[in-house]
């Protein structure tokens, strides 16, 4: 039920968590950096806390809607990072924008409770999943960044990213290779540890989310193989990130969409 489990805690931590990266979004619009960063980086804090709150509070819950806050949430602490490291890295304002967007979604659809039978380990088994959600999200931004960085250099403009062409590519591929790996051990932990870790009948079993988190598996490792052993780059690496990317979302976020808002059934 929408709003069923918020506290006056967790709705002070969300709005102003979602307060805070509106005004990273507005102020990320104009000449200055600092101020947006420094809002957002208040809204990942409070972000942070909520979520960590939404899986190992008093009544742990999940769905959807929390599986896109916390991969938001990913994506943001990533480029936060990377400003660091690269100052003349852009704040976008999509980017606090969506934050925003998911932690109200996340308020208004916190998910279903975790069975009476599952293990303490399945938070951490979800948590492993997201974090390859997060990464390979991150990798969909910076190749985003780079094909209209591409774009506006053909046409003698400037680029968007504030980056190096090459520098961009680095990174985004690095982001499918970390995700890669993350994901690669979450199916494997799912497929070999499912009964411990969902309880007796809760196991993976060859459902929607199954077949295409497989899917999107062989999609990155055909990936994977084309860019190492045939130089992949451009066009072809990209639109092979976004079917991948595009696979995963489906497996999770959108079979839980389907089961808790369209049919209203718990999972």
């Amino acid at each position: 039920m929408i709003l069923a489990s918020a506290t006056p805690f967790t709705l002070t931590l969300a709005l102003g968590a979602s307060a805070a990266y509106a005004a990273s979004a507005m102020g990320a619009a104009r000449a200055g950096q600092r101020l947006p960063r420094i809002a957002a980086w208040v809204a990942w804090c409070l972000h942070g806390v909520l979520l960590a709150w939404g899986l190992w509070g008093s009544e742990p819950r999940f769905g959807f809607a929390p599986a896109l806050s916390v991969t938001t949430w990913l994506v943001g602490l990533v480029y936060a990072i990377e400003s660091h490291v690269f100052p003349q890295l852009k704040t976008p304002w999509l980017l606090s924008s969506a934050g925003s967007a998911a932690v109200l979604l996340a308020l208004l659809f916190p998910g279903n409770a975790l069975h009476a039978s599952a293990s303490t380990w399945l938070p951490l088994h979800w948590a492993l999943g997201i974090a390859s959600y997060g990464l390979f999200a991150v990798a969909v931004v910076h190749a985003w960044f780079m094909t209209r960085a591409e774009a506006r250099i053909r046409v003698a403009a400037n680029a968007v990213s504030g980056l190096p062409l090459l520098t961009m590519e680095r990174l985004t591929f690095r982001f499918v290779s970390l995700g890669f790996v993350l994901l690669s051990a979450t199916l494997l932990a799912g497929f070999f540890f499912g009964n411990q870790l969902y309880g007796g009948g809760h196991a993976i079993k060859w459902d929607h989310k199954t077949i295409f988190s497989v899917l999107s598996w062989l999609t990155f490792a055909i990936l994977m193989v084309g860019r190492v052993r045939f130089g992949w780059r451009g066009k072809r690496a990209v639109r092979f990130l976004y079917a991948g990317s595009g696979l995963l979302l489906l497996a999770y976020v959108g079979s839980r969409f389907v089961m808790e808002v369209v049919l209203g059934q718990a999972l």
